[in-house]
């Protein structure tokens, strides 16, 4: 299996990243236009809001680089994120209670208009970090329609209905996360492997002996607890699939 780390930035090709950012810059907007002095004098709101939509962003990147080093890692933050536009959609559910303005159902033509706009597919060269933020505004004009408009209450459905997108997304990322670790392992795991097998190797070089139940090389191991713990024997490289043990001969130049 090995260990590979790889590129840290990957995550500008996931769609739940392209979305989310397109959410935080959504958030802001609607914040500046609409959640005023009448409604938050704290400004508690204001700053809650828009610090949602930006940890979903942040989380989902600073999980996926995580994904070579640890994948309970990259899920946990998957998770968090996942929390993060949880929080942001209840705040705007809120917004629209408040003004006793409609929730948009199943059906409603401009909730089936945004519901079925798709993502383009990243188009990336090596700038990019600059593609990925013409990219994103380019996506975001699909929606700004609805998120740019003058009527707090279709900005605050469409954006309330991205969340729920993403939210989707990120739910399904985190099924892929767990399958990927089903399948591949974690680092450590990885890691622990990878050992094993460098071991395996010095061993075949230094002259070890073979097991005798299955005939593969075998590792210098030491007691670990009981009676004859701290002493060296011989066990096959195999374990646990082979339990093949031999005493190791004590050293004559001591």
């Amino acid at each position: 299996m090995g260990v590979e780390i790889k590129f840290s930035q990957s995550y500008i090709w996931l769609n739940s990243w392209v979305l989310a950012n397109v959410i935080q810059l959504a958030t802001q907007e609607f914040c500046d236009r609409f959640v005023d002095y009448s409604m938050d004098p704290g400004r508690r709101l204001y700053d809650q809001m828009v610090m949602a939509a930006r940890c979903g962003v942040a989380n989902i990147a600073e999980g996926s680089a995580r994904h070579s080093t640890s994948i309970e890692t990259e899920m946990r933050l998957t998770d968090v994120a996942r929390a993060s536009i949880d929080e942001l959609q209840g705040d705007l559910f809120n917004f629209l209670m408040r003004r006793k303005a409609d929730v948009w159902a199943i059906g409603n033509p401009f909730r089936e208009s945004i519901w079925q706009i798709r993502l383009d597919v990243p188009q990336y060269s090596n700038s990019y970090l600059h593609d990925a933020a013409i990219h994103i505004l380019a996506q975001k004009a699909k929606f700004d329609p609805w998120l740019g408009s003058d009527d707090p209450e279709v900005a605050a459905n469409a954006l309330l209905l991205l969340c729920i997108r993403e939210n989707r997304m990120l739910q399904g990322q985190i099924h892929s996360q767990l399958e990927d670790f089903r399948q591949t392992g974690g680092f450590t795991e990885n890691m622990t492997a990878e050992r094993l097998e460098a071991r395996k190797a010095q061993a075949m070089t230094a002259g070890a002996p073979v097991c005798p139940k299955c005939g593969k090389p075998m590792l210098r191991r030491m007691q670990r607890k009981g009676q004859m713990q701290g002493r060296e024997f011989w066990g096959c490289s195999d374990y646990p699939r082979c339990n093949g043990l031999l005493p190791m001969a004590p050293d004559k130049s001591r």
